[in-house]
């Protein structure tokens, strides 16, 4: 299996199209991967801690500072800081779906949460499968931020389209499963 003692940390953000990372999961650890996952505050209205945690087989991830505990000064912390530790096992990074907003605050340096902060730390390859409403997806600013992050050499999977869960038409379903698996594991061949 190509993806054998490879890590995926796969960050969720908030959209309808997190349930599909239900499936995503269950995929790459097939392909033998080691899935973590880093959900987003907006991410847990979409989709369970718990689902997620029984399907990557992994503690999920939802604060920066869950592992932190007040340690004596002359104590080294027993704990790692997820968002350094997450960034240094991961031989990829996805973010599916990736919101207009997690795309912003990467493009623009902004780390506020556990996932951007681990976008930001890690050397690993990161990929972003976007899914947003189609005026959101045309929007110049959202284009802007890609083209930024794709000129820093940061990878993405356009999304498709089709119907919307808003209710319109148009470009901005975040790729199918299978296809996001094939993008993943082509990074980390």
């Amino acid at each position: 299996m190509k993806t054998k003692n490879k890590t995926i940390i796969l960050g969720i953000t908030g959209g309808i199209a997190a349930y599909k990372c239900c499936d995503l999961v269950r995929e790459l650890i097939k392909e033998g991967a080691d899935v973590h996952v880093i959900l987003t505050e907006s991410a847990k209205h979409f989709v369970t801690p718990l689902t997620l945690q029984t399907l990557s087989r992994n503690p999920v991830h939802v604060d920066m500072f869950a592992t932190l505990a007040p340690q004596p000064a002359n104590e080294k912390m027993s704990h790692p800081v997820d968002h350094v530790s997450l960034a240094d096992k991961a031989d990829a990074l996805l973010i599916a779906p990736a919101s207009a907003n997690v795309i912003a605050k990467v493009a623009h340096g902004i780390c506020d949460d556990l996932l951007t902060t681990t976008i930001c730390a890690t050397k690993a390859p990161v990929i972003f499968a976007p899914s947003m409403n189609s005026g959101m997806w045309t929007n110049p600013i959202v284009q802007g931020n890609i083209k930024h992050l794709k000129n820093l050499k940061y990878n993405f999977i356009d999304p498709e389209e089709g119907e919307l869960a808003c209710g319109y038409s148009g470009v901005g379903r975040m790729a199918n499963t299978k296809s996001i698996k094939e993008a993943v594991l082509k990074l980390i061949k």
